[in-house]
């Protein structure tokens, strides 16, 4: 599915000098309407993660991707204003879990907002239900701590994404003119409100 996101991480207006905290608890979820097999599950990303990660990134943003000090910056930020998933399979050859996906929402600080900062899944598993499922427990983490509305940016070269964000209730409200770079894409900014 690719993805969609910035082109870097937002920093915290957050100050402080305390250690990051641990990971907020996500239940393992199994993906949605059958597609994906049992053993598929989300959990919360850690730094053994971004090896992987990484390598879908750079296979999925080629043009752009995040860099490895940024993603374990984003990891590390504290639960209060980070959320970073990943989504597990099972692997072909019985040979344990693959990653199937990431993700990574921002929960501004003392706000009643989010953003989805990044959503990937591996082609190897799109169509069956992986982007969905993680951005559904994104969507849930926001309302989980009283955000009113969710944003996004997604490519507008990315089909696939965009078409997901509208089926779960995303509405177009802009468009960011050449904001991925180096390749001038434009960017359609999204918005869900999650009162309704």
């Amino acid at each position: 599915m690719g993805g969609s996101r910035p082109p870097s991480p937002q920093t915290s207006r957050m100050g402080g000098s305390r250690p990051p905290s641990p990971p907020a608890p996500v239940p393992p979820v199994g993906m949605p309407d059958g597609k994906a097999n049992i053993s598929d599950m989300l959990r919360p990303m850690v730094v053994a993660d971004l090896v992987a990660v990484i390598a879908l990134e750079h296979e999925l943003f080629p043009d752009d991707p995040w860099t490895a000090k940024m993603f374990a910056e984003e990891v590390a930020k504290p639960s209060r204003s980070r959320l970073y998933l990943v989504a597990e399979a099972a692997a072909g050859d019985g040979s344990g879990p693959v990653l199937a996906g990431y993700a990574g929402m921002m929960f501004e600080p003392g706000g009643m907002q989010a953003d989805v900062l990044t959503i990937a899944v591996s082609p190897e598993h799109w169509g069956g239900g992986v982007g969905s499922a993680l951005l559904a427990t994104l969507i849930q983490a926001a309302r989980d701590r009283g955000c009113v509305e969710v944003f996004l940016e997604v490519r507008a070269d990315n089909p696939r994404a965009h078409g997901l964000y509208l089926r779960r209730g995303f509405e177009e409200i802009g468009v960011r003119r050449g904001y991925y770079q180096p390749s001038g894409t434009d960017a359609i900014v999204m918005r869900k409100d999650l009162q309704t």
